[in-house]
């Protein structure tokens, strides 16, 4: 570091998930001129680097989970000192179950601007292939490694309604998605997002029963993100008899045909259209 820049930055980089091409034109002029580049795998920076043309200009220094207590002070006294600090994790965005929201704190504690280059999440990137429903989601990272954590910590998000993004370890796969299937039912669909923008990228669409079978049939290897369907909304009360009968001569007098009033209203209730039928026929 032979000059000092005007101001001290933290400046997140989006790093690619496979694909060197999907590297941003602001990431790689951020890699030219930091100060400082701290890096989860300088290894896989300097193939980054390669791939990219670029020419790191910094001084690279690792930044992993191993050592990122240690080594986020003396980044925060780096920064303080006035000079930009760029941090770029193995591929997506820093502080998503990756190192970064420690620095990222410590900076702001101490004042620090802090600031990103935008670039792929394996996150979203999963929740747009999934095909479910992406309005509305919730990322819960990686379960609990042991059995009874991991199905404790499904219990409790059995009956969210938001579609659930998780990362899991390809030796892992198939017992997390074994007991996905058993704490939210085998129907439930699913997203098994493999290798995303890699040259060996697969997608597996199935119900969550099915994913558990494909999975224990062979290991699935490299990066997985998991996209699970959200919990069916929750069905109102059932009202009695009468009020019943009542929901469907009300819809009958607005124009619809008696089967067309008994579907809707078993439809809105969660009830079987058969029950419903025999309340308002007997």
């Amino acid at each position: 570091m032979d000059e000092m820049s005007e101001s001290g930055r933290l400046i997140l980089l989006g790093a690619p998930l496979g694909n060197p091409a999907d590297a941003s034109t602001r990431l790689r002029e951020v890699l030219g001129s930091a100060d400082v580049v701290a890096a989860e795998d300088t290894r896989r920076l300097a193939r980054l680097a390669r791939d990219l043309d670029v020419t790191v200009g910094g001084r690279i220094v690792s930044y992993f989970e191993g050592n990122e207590e240690r080594r986020t002070p003396e980044l925060v006294d780096v920064l303080t000192a006035g000079y930009v600090v760029a941090l770029i994790t193995d591929g997506g965005m820093p502080s998503v179950s990756d190192p970064g929201y420690r620095l990222v704190r410590a900076a702001l504690d101490a004042g620090v601007p802090v600031t990103a280059a935008p670039g792929p999440s394996a996150v979203t990137t999963a929740l747009a292939l999934s095909g479910l429903p992406s309005d509305r989601f919730c990322f819960e990272g990686f379960l609990p490694r042991s059995g009874s954590g991991r199905r404790s910590r499904l219990r409790a998000l059995a009956a969210e309604e938001r579609t659930l993004v998780f990362f899991e370890a390809p030796h892992r796969i198939a017992a997390a998605l074994a007991d996905l299937a058993g704490t939210f039912g085998a129907d439930r669909p699913a997203a098994l997002c493999r290798e995303l923008t890699k040259t060996y990228e697969e997608i597996v669409r199935r119900p969550l029963g099915e994913l558990a079978n494909w999975a224990a049939e062979g290991e699935p290897r490299g990066e997985i993100t998991l996209v699970v369907a959200g919990a069916p909304a929750a069905a109102a009360e059932r009202p009695d008899d009468d009020a019943l009968r009542a929901a469907v001569a009300e819809r009958e007098a607005a124009g619809l045909s008696r089967r067309d009033a008994i579907t809707e209203v078993a439809t809105g209730y969660g009830l079987r259209r058969r029950d419903v039928y025999t309340v308002v026929h007997s």
